[in-house]
């Protein structure tokens, strides 16, 4: 598996152009779902610059020391939402979509407990991989070979508070230094 090292401007860049995509699409929704963690920041930023609630769904699906191993997804008990009722048509958004598993998953399990309230769902994410089961309604980057994506958070998942703190104190250190 080949490995795609993205860095924040990347990411941004790339929400900012899924923004427009979905835009550019005419299609009129009135909530976003994102699946934290992977779609959190992606979800932030939508619902800012369409000026829409945000829904926040906490899966979980990948776990070990690189947080490389796919297993079993877990949901949190209901959505985190700042509004009474879920919109009736809904864009529910990650950073990509891997297996496809949990997005499929996420359609599934959003129906089943909000579905009463919802019309439409459509999908974005920022990468599409070929090996998916699911395609996504709107995505940025098609990729044929499936690689691993790095992405520019992905350090605090090694970075304890305690390195933080080491970091920053020899960062200091070394400033310090400099000016004696």
């Amino acid at each position: 598996m080949s490995d795609l090292y993205i860095t924040w401007s990347d990411y941004h860049q790339k929400i900012e152009q899924l923004a427009l995509q979905i835009y550019e699409s005419g299609w009129q929704f009135n909530q976003i779902v994102c699946l934290a963690k992977g779609g959190l920041r992606i979800g932030d930023i939508l619902c800012r610059l369409f000026d829409l609630p945000l829904a926040i769904l906490s899966t979980a699906s990948y776990s070990g020391p690189e947080k490389q191993n796919r297993g079993a997804i877990t949901f949190s008990r209901d959505l985190s939402m700042t509004t009474a009722n879920l919109g009736n048509r809904v864009l529910v958004v990650d950073d990509l979509v891997d297996s496809g598993f949990s997005l499929e998953r996420s359609l599934v399990w959003l129906d089943r407990k909000y579905g009463f309230y919802i019309d439409e769902m459509r999908t974005a994410v920022l990468w599409y991989k070929a090996c998916s089961l699911i395609k996504p309604d709107y995505y940025i980057d098609y990729l044929p070979n499936n690689p691993w994506i790095h992405q520019p958070f992905e350090k605090y998942e090694r970075l304890g508070p305690k390195q933080l703190a080491a970091s920053y104190t020899q960062a200091e250190s070394a400033d310090a230094s400099k000016f004696s």
